[in-house]
């Protein structure tokens, strides 16, 4: 794959994804062994259900994208906007799937720093507010404080640093559409019911520009990190290492 290894006497920009980003600040070891040595964690399952759902809250805001209209959800929470209609939509939200999205190269590091977005919702005045679908079912009231959606907010700000890069207005405000499905019918019958929802989130990019250059500096070394602490994958290599001593 292009760009899969990093290789310091290359001059070809290096295809940084923003999982990777996520990646490298969970466990610097994890991401070097990944994008230096090809040693890649063990595979998750895939997410069926949270991709369908994703395609089917862009099929119905493409329907309102076409005329410009809001959607409902938009209006309930009294967002100014509508979505956005742009000629290369498709491609950072790769519906062409080439696994790219939006990307601009960092010059400094000489990164490819790429990600798929959702959608874009778009003001009056031209400013682009990034949108991301999120799906779950859960009773307790939907927030961004839980310890895994700091990895939402950071996922929002590269986006929005992304777009940025590319000369556009971009708001601090994004926005997380979350869709959930409701557990209090008395029986299935075959389908499930969301109840959409709408957090807003106040962005910060200003971590992402120093992020990369402490990744080029990982890269750059010829000694894998050391182990995190708080990563789940070294502590179970290492628990597997302290067992068969």
């Amino acid at each position: 794959m292009k760009n899969y290894l990093f290789d310091s006497s290359s001059k070809e920009p290096f295809r940084l994804t923003r999982t990777k980003i996520d990646l490298f600040l969970e466990c610097p070891r994890c991401f070097y062994l990944d994008r230096k040595l090809g040693v890649k964690r063990p595979s998750m399952p895939g997410f069926p259900l949270n991709n369908a759902v994703d395609n089917l809250l862009k099929k119905e805001f493409d329907l309102l994208r076409e005329n410009g209209n809001a959607h409902e959800i938009m209006e309930k929470y009294g967002i100014d906007a509508v979505p956005l209609k742009h000629p290369e939509l498709y491609i950072w939200r790769d519906d062409v799937k080439n696994f790219i999205g939006a990307s601009v190269v960092h010059k400094k590091t000489n990164f490819e720093v790429c990600g798929i977005i959702d959608d874009i919702w778009v003001n009056e005045r031209g400013e682009f507010f990034i949108v991301d679908y999120k799906s779950t079912s859960t009773s307790k009231e939907i927030s961004l404080e839980d310890q895994y959606k700091k990895s939402f907010k950071r996922q929002m700000e590269v986006y929005q640093w992304i777009f940025r890069q590319k000369g556009f207005n971009v708001s601090d405000i994004g926005y997380f559409v979350f869709a959930n499905a409701t557990k209090e019918r008395e029986k299935f019958d075959g389908k499930l019911e969301f109840d959409l929802s709408i957090i807003e989130h106040k962005g910060d990019d200003s971590w992402v520009e120093k992020t990369l250059f402490d990744i080029k500096d990982c890269l750059l070394k010829n000694e894998i990190p050391k182990p995190s602490l708080s990563c789940e994958y070294c502590n179970y290599l290492e628990k597997v290492r302290l067992a068969e001593e």
